[in-house]
């Protein structure tokens, strides 16, 4: 492909792109993220080329491996076009079926198609599934519909015509101020104004300026900016391009996890192959504006996500955060002007240069403009990506996107915000979601982790995980946060252990306001927020593991037991078979018994024991009861059985 020089060039490859391409012609979009490829996906792929070209159908089906289309609970997903049909958890068993039913004869595979489980009702197209049917996708959506490694894909889609226009016809002013205008606010945590923050570096004195992709998600359970990256990574590119012209910048920093393999490899090649279509480098788009970007891989270190630790790993230092006296903004990446933002932050610019600030602030709130991407994780029956606009309850994305909580249980909390976020309980449910509201609630909306938990959970224990998380991510380099979070997870193991004792809540208080107020970074700051939110929602829960000994969610190991009811066992051996410790006495006819020196806890014979008979039960806070008399233990079937 030779050099395109201008916009108008750029159009005209587009249109040659889409002249050669039969919207007509079938295509299997197979996702290729990261989640699929971990299910089977590039099985998947292999087998439909093959049976594709047994079957003599190379001239008439494109297969192409895509990005993450978010429905992961129930990936490998392919969708066919153009019908658009949706097929979920496809094997490579499946393919033949599909190539020959679906492709050849226009039929559908009910069998692979999502039912609804509270209708029973199958959804053929990928818009029909409620997991869809309730987002407003603006910026994932593409990533289903184009191969993450072909810039043709993203051209046909009309990518880069946002730069065209930014280069072609705006000042660099004026795509300040559209972006200021669409009240975009940085969607990695902090939620400051992007427009404000790239102005600050505009109006800076010093010539050279940077500007940086933070994709250092080091979240649990959160993979939002990984799916970005994996699956189109020329949106991020022709945003980071289009900051660098607004800004004044020439150099750009993508900055990625090394645990990100796909996503190194798949923007490696999106640099290479704009840089051979002249939108990198001299000139571009025969303006006079120069841009080159250079891809660096973190070690890993979760602190490296806040931004002076990040910029302080880019210089070759050791990943440690510094003083914020003057902003990055101001003085960042080697002294100079530095705009860093998330990738999601990256991938609207283009939507709000090509559609406009007053379209993309039609959706969200007063204060919370657009639409963001939530990783929804943990007890809920869909997981996956969820794209949706700022202000949309949390139950309805739980209830309406996740559907519900799986198994009957009831749902408990949403944690929000990653380690450092907080988590909100089920009265506030219908909290609109956005950066001020999550804030006032006790949490925060963070890179857009979203971990949902069941009444099994039990929230003081949920609060010495996130901060057992963040004492080994720490620095150390200041003692608020390397002392104090130390200290604070000794004291919520000794609660969670039943060695908890008066004065315990209140000194995880006194060590949180002194690492809120002394800590040298936003880690340490935002650190106690787990224990915080759980203790102003939950302080019930605290207190029945300092006073009681109990843990009213059956979830700490140390504090419950299991027994086995006489009047429920029927001896069916099962629990004893399966027990891994040898802790359970019975035999035909027998009542089973657990012996308490022996029993780890580990819970195998309660999730074995048949549900229809429920003997095996889990206790906390009360006495074990004494084992059964030998003549006791002695039953008769028969008898159970006709009682």
């Amino acid at each position: 492909m030779p050099r395109i020089n201008s916009p108008d060039e750029l159009e005209k490859v587009r249109q040659e792109i889409l002249s050669k391409r039969d919207t007509s012609k079938c295509c299997v979009a197979i996702c290729a993220g990261a989640g699929c490829i971990a299910s089977g996906a590039d099985e998947v792929i292999a087998a439909f080329k093959a049976e594709i070209e047994k079957q003599g159908l190379q001239a008439d089906v494109d297969t192409k491996g895509t990005g993450c289309p978010g429905f992961c609970e129930r990936g490998p997903v392919v969708v066919i076009y153009p019908e658009e049909i949706c097929y979920l958890q496809v094997t490579p068993a499946d393919v033949p079926e599909i190539v020959s039913r679906t492709i050849k004869e226009k039929k559908v595979v009910d069998r692979l198609l999502y039912v609804d489980p509270a209708t029973d009702e199958k959804a053929i197209h990928e818009s029909d599934i409620p997991f869809y049917k309730n987002q407003v996708r603006n910026i994932i959506c593409n990533n289903i519909k184009i191969d993450s490694k072909s810039i043709d894909d993203y051209l046909a889609l009309g990518g880069y015509s946002a730069l065209a226009k930014a280069l072609g016809g705006m000042t660099s002013g004026e795509v300040l101020e559209e972006v200021k205008k669409s009240n975009l606010r940085g969607r990695g945590g902090g939620g400051f104004p992007a427009g404000r923050k790239w102005e600050g570096s505009r109006n800076a004195p010093e010539e050279t300026k940077y500007v940086i992709v933070n994709a250092d998600e080091g979240d649990p359970g959160a993979f939002m900016d990984r799916a970005l990256l994996e699956g189109n990574p020329h949106s991020i590119l022709e945003g980071l391009i289009i900051g660098g012209y607004a800004i004044g910048s020439h150099e750009g920093y993508i900055y990625v996890r090394q645990e990100y393999p796909l996503a190194v490899e798949n923007v490696n090649i999106a640099i290479k192959k704009a840089e051979e279509y002249g939108l990198l480098g001299k000139n571009i788009l025969g303006s006079d504006f120069d841009f080159v970007v250079k891809v660096h891989q973190g070690a890993g270190a979760f602190v490296c996500g806040e931004s002076t630790a990040l910029m302080t790993a880019l210089e070759g230092k050791a990943g440690e955060p510094r003083p914020k006296y003057i902003r990055s903004n101001i003085k960042g990446l080697w002294e100079k002007p530095t705009v860093l933002n998330n990738v999601e932050t990256w991938a609207n610019v283009p939507l709000i240069i090509n559609k406009g600030a007053d379209w993309f602030a039609q959706f969200g709130t007063e204060g919370s403009k657009g639409t963001k991407i939530f990783s929804l994780v943990g007890k809920i029956t869909n997981t996956g990506l969820v794209e949706v606009p700022m202000g949309m309850t949390l139950r309805d994305i739980i209830y309406k996107i996740g559907g519900g909580i799986p198994g009957g249980k009831k749902f408990k909390a949403v944690q929000t915000g990653g380690p450092s976020g907080g988590c909100i309980p089920e009265e506030l449910l219908d909290l609109e979601v956005g950066f001020d509201e999550l804030t006032k609630a006790g949490s925060m909306m963070g890179s857009g982790g979203m971990i949902v938990m069941d009444e099994d959970t039990c929230m003081v224990d949920v609060a010495r995980y996130f901060i057992h998380f963040l004492t080994d991510e720490s620095c150390g380099k200041c003692v608020p946060c390397r002392e104090g979070l130390r200290q604070m997870h000794k004291t919520l193991t000794r609660i969670t252990e039943g060695k908890g004792k008066e004065g315990d809540i209140e000194l995880l208080e006194e060590i949180s306001e002194t690492a809120i107020e002394a800590s040298l970074c936003a880690l340490g700051k935002s650190a106690p927020n787990p224990f915080l939110s759980t203790l102003r929602y939950f302080r019930n829960e605290y207190e029945a593991h300092i006073k009681e000994n109990r843990c009213p969610a059956l979830s700490c190991k140390e504090l419950i037991a299991y027994l086995i009811e006489p009047d429920k066992c029927l001896a069916c051996m099962i629990c004893l078979r399966k027990c891994p410790a040898d802790a359970i006495d019975g035999g035909k006819n027998r009542i089973h018994v657990i012996d308490q020196d022996k029993c780890t806890k580990c819970g195998t014979c309660f999730e074995v024991c048949p549900s229809r008979f429920g003997a095996v039960k889990k206790i906390s806070g009360e006495p074990v009861p004494p084992p059964v008399s030998e003549e006791e233990r002695v039953i008769v079937r028969k008898k159970k059985k006709n009682e």
